[in-house]
């Protein structure tokens, strides 16, 4: 669960979020939605403990998010919008890096567990400077799902993927039964498709929705149907 109460945060005199309260509950599919510039970017930094809180509270499973305390750390994965991964090497390879920069010793059936559910056990062997988009989006959130999280922060992840690569990842998305997902995006049919609830963010302020509700109350223009 994410709790955020009464967050501040700006930049020098200029405010960019006005005492954000909002709750995301275990095993909702949340999307975060507001227009270029609204500060979506700095409320996913503050989750991740990136922007020291200036005003408010932030708790992950209960536990605050604060630099003395790491423990929230372990329940919280993110997955950037650009994941930089290394070309030369297969998706196998890249696996085994990145869990091994988390733990001494890679989990090879975690692996393999990870790289099954976004479909690309086959191309493990694959240097990934041979995948498309949509594969190395694929990758990067196997590497994510390695972690094992309970919450998953998700930053655009379809940006710039062709239909069928889209689709691949919501489909990925919608098998996720057990995480608590926080999704930034611009795209309503996939808004539509695997979340549960928005997180509106507009002049500063957050306001939480059922998709429903959301859609069927807010102009949306400069979201993209």
């Amino acid at each position: 669960m994410i709790k955020v109460e009464h967050l501040d945060q700006s930049f020098g005199k200029k405010a960019v979020l006005d005492s954000v309260t909002i709750q995301i509950n275990k095993n909702e599919i949340c999307a975060l939605v507001g227009r270029n510039g609204a500060g979506k970017s700095t409320f996913i930094n503050s989750l991740l403990g990136l922007l020291p809180v200036k005003q408010g509270s932030i708790s992950i499973n209960g536990m605050e998010v604060t630099k003395k305390n790491a423990a929230w750390k372990k329940a919280i994965a993110y997955l950037p919008e650009k994941f930089m991964l290394y070309p030369m090497l297969t998706g196998l390879e890249n696996m085994t890096f990145f869990a091994e920069a988390v733990e001494k010793t890679a989990d090879l059936e975690r692996i393999e567990h990870a790289l099954r559910s976004v479909s690309l056990w086959d191309d493990r062997n694959v240097q990934v400077k041979s995948y498309s988009k949509g594969m190395l989006q694929r990758l990067g959130l196997a590497i994510t799902l390695y972690q094992d999280s309970s919450i998953l922060i998700l930053d655009e992840p379809t940006s710039g993927i062709d239909p069928m690569g889209r689709k691949e990842i919501l489909e990925v998305l919608k098998s996720l039964h057990d995480k608590t997902i926080l999704l930034s995006s611009h795209h309503l049919d996939e808004i539509r498709q695997v979340c549960t609830h928005v997180a509106y963010l507009n002049e500063r302020k957050m306001e939480k929705f059922t998709v429903d509700d959301f859609l069927a109350t807010h102009n949306l223009g400069g979201i993209e149907s």
